[in-house]
């Protein structure tokens, strides 16, 4: 049996509130793919979105506390909507998903149906790093990182121009880029705390657009891509 993790990036399930026209379309060419694989089945991990930033700020705004601070309090937040979200994907997929949601990947058990969901654990980390965690529990060689940018930039392009796009970047050089602290909704390609992970395990991460469906499949279905591979 081959698994294959992704972790969906709350932003594109739920990027205020839930996008049932993405969800709808995704659920059908993950049907697809498993219909057509039958070897292969899929763990998802989903984050938290619009939701969990919602909720985030106005915890900060009652409380003042700092937009950067990194409290216990804000990252539980951010966890509770991360399985309000995945609870919505694992009832759109019914049947095909009969454990209960994963909410501590090192508890994992192996599930009988095709799809597993899970959704954050334990502050200090996103949803990123269950995936990874996930990915080791189940012998994953990749995990698919999928979220509202197409790929990694050498920059943050809404801040610089000149900012240039990767289809290829070494887990050093990508580590330098995004550091090795987690915020409570930092939003980066991929979570430092994961990333650190994921560079001890030797696993490979593509980061791509959530919302383009065709290239996710042709993803699954190991054909060219566009993204950023990570290794």
């Amino acid at each position: 049996m081959n698994t294959k993790v992704l972790s969906v990036g709350g932003s594109i399930v739920a990027p205020e509130y839930p996008d049932t026209e993405f969800v709808s379309k995704f659920v059908a060419m993950v049907k697809d793919f498993l219909s057509k694989n039958p070897e292969d089945r899929l763990i998802l991990v989903v984050g938290g979105g619009g939701p969990a930033r919602i909720y985030q700020k106005a915890f900060r705004e009652v409380t003042g506390t700092g937009e950067n601070a990194g409290t216990d309090a804000a990252d539980w937040i951010g966890i509770m909507a991360t399985r309000l979200n995945a609870q919505f994907v694992k009832a759109s997929f019914g049947d095909l998903c009969k454990e209960a949601v994963v909410t501590d990947p090192t508890v994992a058990k192996d599930f009988t149906g095709k799809i597993l969901l899970a959704a954050g654990w334990k502050p200090g980390f996103s949803t990123d790093n269950d995936a990874v965690l996930l990915a080791e529990k189940f012998n994953a060689d990749t995990v698919v990182n999928l979220s509202n940018i197409e790929k990694v930039y050498t920059d943050d392009p809404r801040k610089n121009p000149d900012a240039k796009p990767l289809d290829e970047i070494s887990w050093a050089d990508f580590r330098k880029m995004v550091g090795d602290e987690w915020v409570p909704g930092k939003n980066c390609p991929f979570d430092p705390i994961a990333s650190k992970k994921a560079q001890e395990m030797g696993l490979k991460v593509i980061c791509a657009g959530g919302k383009n469906i065709e290239n996710i499949r042709a993803i699954l279905d190991n054909k060219e891509y566009v993204g950023t591979t990570i290794k």
